[in-house]
């Protein structure tokens, strides 16, 4: 298995979801949650379609996601103004207040997990998923995999 990188990812990523889920499972809320209201703190109100494409999530989980969060006060859907077929998501300012209790979380998380590395193999090992999680070909390949499952997630 150490012979191959992907694998060792496949390896890590599933440790590191597991910590991560259990480390925020306090709040309610999962992984993807958390990836929803980052992104729109990041990127401001998006329409709801493109918010799925951009965080790479099918619209069923997208659509059971958004759900969860505006149950909870963190999110809300408005029809879009420009197309009033279109839901536009933005986050609330409870959506806000959880986010920042989330982000200190997964902070200490991020120390917990890469206790054994130094601080610049951490910033080396974040420069490079980093770029890894935004390369095109990656993205590509990931959408292709998608589209031929359906849609379904890969």
């Amino acid at each position: 298995m150490a012979e191959h990188t992907i694998c060792l990812l496949v390896k890590l990523g599933q440790v590191a979801f597991r910590i991560a889920e259990d480390g925020i499972g306090g709040t309610g809320l999962r992984v993807r949650h958390y990836s929803v209201l980052q992104a729109l703190a990041d990127n401001g109100a998006m329409p709801q379609l493109a918010l799925g494409s951009f965080l790479r999530i099918d619209p069923a989980t997208m659509v059971t996601s958004l759900d969860d969060l505006e149950r909870a006060g963190y999110a809300e859907r408005t029809r879009d103004p420009q197309d009033r077929r279109r839901y536009a998501v933005d986050i609330t300012a409870e959506g806000r207040k959880v986010l920042a209790r989330l982000n200190r979380t997964l902070v200490d998380l991020d120390g917990e997990i890469l206790a054994d590395l130094g601080t610049t193999e951490r910033q080396s090992l974040h420069v490079l998923l980093d770029g890894l999680a935004g390369s095109p070909a990656l993205t590509s390949l990931f959408d292709t995999v998608r589209e031929q499952n359906g849609g379904k997630r890969a």
